[in-house]
């Protein structure tokens, strides 16, 4: 088997010797190293409030807080939507979702939940600013269905 792979590289790379071929290191397939392991969120307390400015062609001033999670590993992470009331000891919910724009920040927090309200007056893209359905959208019952 070790001779028939050698043999099949042979081939492939023509101008490589045996002993070459045999120095060369096999790569393994690297496993992306991502602070939530296994989890779709973590849960972590605010230690520091800043602002951050975009890469080049963009030009803003976004909120990131520095989080320590509850893995105990710190991190940046992009605050979504306008304002928020975020301070030191805060708790958050962080999401593998970052700030494509923002230098190093690879996550962001969760509106409307724990410490992080939801955004006010948001009536589309409800769910990734955490707010809820308001009364006039909700379905209306029939007679029949309703509890009074």
């Amino acid at each position: 088997m070790f001779i028939h792979i050698l043999l099949t590289e042979l081939f492939i790379h023509t101008l490589l010797t045996f002993f070459q071929i045999l120095k060369k290191k096999r790569h393994s397939e690297k496993k992306k190293n991502s602070i939530l392991g296994d989890r779709p969120q973590i849960s972590g307390v605010v230690t520091k409030v800043r602002i951050a400015t975009p890469r080049k062609p963009n030009s803003a001033r976004r909120p990131v807080v520095k989080v320590l999670l509850s893995n105990k590993k710190q991190r940046v992470v992009h605050v979504p939507g306008k304002g928020h009331n975020l301070r030191k000891h805060s708790e958050v919910l962080v999401s593998g979702v970052g700030a494509r724009d923002l230098p190093g920040v690879h996550y962001s927090c969760i509106r409307g939940v724990y410490d992080l309200v939801p955004v006010s007056g948001k009536t589309r893209r409800r769910s990734i600013y955490g707010v809820k359905r308001p009364d006039i959208l909700k379905k209306k019952l029939r007679r029949k269905f309703r509890v009074s």
